[in-house]
């Protein structure tokens, strides 16, 4: 795949996800479901100030009235009934509005009442860039800050389960570090080194792991050749894996806002997917992550 267009095909081709919109009471989320809901991907329920909901529906003329609002102000309260939606199977897909990311985690990593399905959770962006042969992923850019090697163990297998479902059955995973050669005083190459054996040995499987790699040598074929690099993975990365918070987010940030690259982001380990983008994401950019959602089986 090369274009986000093509998840959005690909979910119209599946049947229609019921969403729920945890605090629906902001422009750009209502204008996303609106556009989603035009092309056929969702049904949704919509949750927060139900009067604000309906001032704004009727500014950008999203015709509501057979969509179920419930009328709630209370941050937590809303997150509960929207991870309640899901849990009781009456929601395919979860999606962050005006609340806070980490109010909204709190009700889906709940032992009792929460989503959580894999040992853990974390945040899966697909883009697609000028500057790149196909759609490409990078994990984890907004959730885990340093991750341990057991982590990026999970986080990795969430992102390669992700593209299972859309169809990229043996992925090419590129676990991102500073430089080629393993250094011990570099504990992200030392990771990649891991990961790398473990996936050769068969203890990761469902994908092609090689690290570490250089952000460089992951997606220039001719940056690998200059460096006589040999790699099924180099130049041809499905997955960009980086090593912490701080380097995933800046890339993030960079392709965005420098690379114009267009994005999808979801959480993943969940029962059902989690659409939460940030709040200067454009409408064009949480209209994909919804139909990314709704692609998935």
């Amino acid at each position: 795949m090369k274009y986000l267009t093509d998840i959005i095909e690909m979910a119209k081709s599946k049947r229609t996800r019921h969403i729920v919109v945890a605090a629906a009471a902001d422009d750009s989320v209502l204008k996303a479901i609106q556009i989603s809901v035009d092309k056929g991907l969702v049904t949704p329920t919509l949750i927060g100030n139900k009067q604000k909901i309906i001032n704004i529906s009727h500014n950008i003329q999203f015709k509501i009235e057979s969509v179920e609002i419930i009328d709630e102000s209370d941050p937590m309260e809303i997150s509960r009934k929207a991870v309640s939606l899901a849990k009781e199977g009456k929601a395919d897909i979860v999606m962050k509005g005006l609340i806070s990311t980490g109010t909204l985690l709190k009700a889906v990593v709940d032992k009792e009442k929460g989503l959580r399905k894999n040992n853990l959770l974390s945040h899966f962006t697909l883009f697609e860039s000028k500057c790149y042969h196909k759609l490409f992923a990078a994990t984890d850019v907004a959730m885990n800050i340093s991750p341990t090697l057991d982590e990026k163990i999970n986080i990795l297998n969430n992102a390669v389960e992700v593209m299972h479902k859309l169809g990229i059955s043996n992925p090419k995973v590129a676990v991102i570090g500073p430089v080629e050669t393993i250094n011990e005083k570099i504990e992200s190459t030392v990771h990649a080194a891991l990961l790398t054996i473990m996936n050769k040995r068969g203890q990761i499987s469902g994908c092609i792991v090689d690290g570490p790699l250089a952000l460089d040598n992951a997606i220039s074929k001719e940056a690998t050749e200059h460096k006589k690099i040999v790699s099924e993975v180099a130049g041809d990365a499905d997955i960009l894996m980086v090593p912490n918070l701080d380097s995933g987010n800046i890339l993030y940030k960079a392709l965005l806002f420098m690379g114009n690259a267009l994005s999808a982001a979801i959480v993943t380990g969940a029962s059902v997917p989690i659409v939460l983008t940030s709040r200067a994401a454009s409408v064009e950019s949480k209209v994909m992550s919804i139909a990314l959602a709704a692609a998935l089986d």
